[in-house]
């Protein structure tokens, strides 16, 4: 190739939004979900270049919408995984808390990071270099990629066109909320001609984006209930996306089984588990985030639904050793 292109895939959930740097060594940022990974590999290959022809990829972080197409490359096609050396220290070791798997209850096929990545390294990928910035808040390991020659950036899950990545404090640390507000401050000194975010479209007026995640962060720090509804709300979306729905009567007793459940309900909105069930219930259908349809919890988000093997799937880090081993 002896032109470089960045092509942006806007995807549906269960996947984040894909990036593709068409080059002599062609990256893929993000992987998607992992029901989507033959999906990822069909986009990709009538943008021109087949998997067997990625020379990296590159994870934002670390949560199963973006890592989930990594073991489908990797296995098949021998593909190299890039990402911070926090998330990758996780990743390598099979910690039972890498990616969130565990408390989230999100399947993630086993993957080893190769390439650790640190802040202010560039990834070269033949006419162009792509600058890491570490950007934590969403998850400690958190990166944003920028093209300083384009003035391109790629924000990952800190901040969308008109949105911002839910917060974590119950794995990523109270302080998140100011870690991204120093992150979003990082970016926005950056001259930025186009942005790309882990959903939604393409972002046309970068600082103004910023500058509106900032101010949301900031009327959350005077009202962290907030937080954690936005948290609770996109947790349970994303649940009822990856499994299509769940029946009624099997609502309960899957929120109770849940890691993330048990801490919101106890430590942010100082209840029983039992006690927020119908609580959380009813601001899903408050706030639109979810409907019933035929006796289902469907979500409201626009999604592409996983094919059945997917819906009941359990693979976690600490699965992984044993199926590395296979």
């Amino acid at each position: 190739m002896n032109h470089s292109n960045i092509i942006f895939f806007e995807r549906k959930f269960p996947s984040a939004n894909t990036i593709l740097i068409k080059d002599e060594l062609p990256i893929l940022i993000d992987s998607g979900f992992g029901s989507d990974a033959k999906e990822t590999e069909r986009i990709i290959t009538q943008a021109g270049v087949l998997p067997e022809e990625l020379h990296l990829i590159v994870n934002t972080h670390y949560h199963s919408d973006h890592v989930g197409g990594n073991y489908h490359f990797q296995k098949n096609y021998g593909v190299s995984i890039a990402a911070h050396t926090w998330d990758a220290t996780l990743i390598n070791s099979c910690d039972p808390e890498a990616c969130s798997a565990e408390w989230l209850d999100q399947p993630v096929e086993p993957y080893r990071v190769d390439r650790k990545l640190v802040d202010n390294e560039e990834i070269q990928t033949g006419n162009r270099t792509l600058l890491v910035l570490h950007t934590p808040g969403h998850t400690l390991g958190h990166i944003s990629l920028y093209d300083p020659e384009e003035q391109v950036l790629i924000s990952g899950d800190l901040f969308h066109g008109n949105d911002i990545g839910w917060l974590n404090i119950f794995r990523e640390g109270v302080s998140s909320i100011q870690r991204s507000m120093e992150s979003l401050d990082r970016l926005s000194l950056l001259p930025i001609q186009k942005a790309y975010s882990g959903h939604g479209p393409q972002i046309e007026n970068p600082h103004a984006s910023i500058d509106a995640a900032r101010k949301r962060l900031e009327k959350w720090l005077r009202s962290p209930e907030k937080i954690a509804w936005h948290a609770c709300k996109r947790i349970f979306s994303f649940t009822l996306i990856m499994k299509d729905g769940i029946a009624k009567d099997e609502i309960g007793d899957y929120l109770i089984s849940c890691g993330w459940f048990h801490d919101f309900a106890r430590y942010s909105f100082r209840v029983t588990p039992e006690e927020f069930i119908q609580i959380l219930l009813d601001e899903m259908i408050r706030s639109g985030a979810a409907t019933w349809q035929n006796g289902y919890l469907i979500a409201s988000a626009p999604y592409n639904a996983s094919e059945k093997k997917w819906l009941h799937m359990d693979v976690k880090p600490k699965d992984w050793n044993a199926l590395l081993l296979q």
